[in-house]
């Protein structure tokens, strides 16, 4: 599966899309499996023609006997989950930033509040699965993203985040999370509250994520593990091997042998 992953065109949306990727229905190829890891971003994904099932950390992906566009978005899992498409099919995938689905969508809420471990249905406009149809049936991929970027860019919100920002900020550091809380004048509860609300997971769970993730950006640059460990803020070695462990389910020496990480999607296949 070969994916060519674009970033946005319109300067708006670079501010809260960090890109997106289109699959093509082949044919040709009868399955594709790949393992992909948690991060921090919203993921959105349209597809057109499907059923989709899930169980424990595996959704899978089939053709469906009715024509439909369904769409999905993973905000929070721990574990690597495993998709396996039977068949390839039309698909949309965008990955909203940290906050940036807020400025889209009025209230993130009643999604976050859903079962986090599964990709939720997501149907937020009235429009959106026909507007999505139409995307589909562009054959020209220059003129289908003008449509899909257009299309984002008419439910954008603008929105005074600047405080949610600042924490983020600060949780990406190795501020202690209670001081973070203290220093901005705020419960530690509230703090919490805030993470859940505006970005569906606690603040430790983002600092986590944020870690792993910049060690993998990182690995290529650093020597050895422990000085990757040190250069992402984790206390120790073993610490940076228990999170890594726990977050991918593989050592991190067998991780970056085996997962080509210079790709936009760190995926594991199968």
């Amino acid at each position: 599966m070969n994916l060519k992953f674009y970033s946005p065109k319109s300067d708006v949306l670079k501010k809260y899309i960090k890109g997106y990727y289109f699959i093509i229905e082949d044919n040709e190829y009868d399955q594709v499996i790949y393992k992909t890891f948690p991060n921090n971003y919203n993921i959105v994904t349209v597809m057109q023609n499907i059923s989709l099932h899930q169980s424990d950390n595996q959704i899978i992906i089939t053709a469906s006997k009715e024509k439909n566009i369904f769409s999905n978005i993973v905000y929070r899992y721990k574990n690597p989950i495993e998709i396996f498409y039977q068949k390839q099919c039309n698909e949309i995938t965008i990955y909203f930033k940290p906050l940036g689905l807020n400025f889209f969508i009025d209230k993130l809420e009643p999604f976050y509040s859903k079962d986090h471990t599964r990709a939720i249905e997501f149907d937020p406009f009235i429009d959106y699965k026909a507007e999505m149809e139409k995307i589909f049936s562009i054959q020209n991929r220059e003129e289908q993203i003008e449509e899909f970027e257009n299309y984002w860019l008419s439910k954008f919100i603008e929105k005074d985040f600047s405080m949610m920002k600042i924490l983020i900020q600060e949780v990406e550091t190795d501020i202690n999370i209670n001081e973070i809380a203290k220093k901005n004048k705020i419960s530690r509860q509230y703090l919490n509250k805030l993470f859940q609300k505006n970005i569906g997971k606690s603040p430790s769970e983002y600092r986590k994520i944020h870690r792993f993730r910049k060690s993998i950006a990182d690995n290529n640059q650093s020597k050895n593990l422990t000085e990757l460990s040190y250069e992402n803020l984790f206390y120790d070695q073993s610490h940076f091997i228990k999170d890594f462990r726990e977050l991918t389910r593989k050592n991190p020496k067998l991780f970056f042998k085996k997962v080509d990480t210079e790709k936009e999607n760190v995926w594991l296949f199968i």
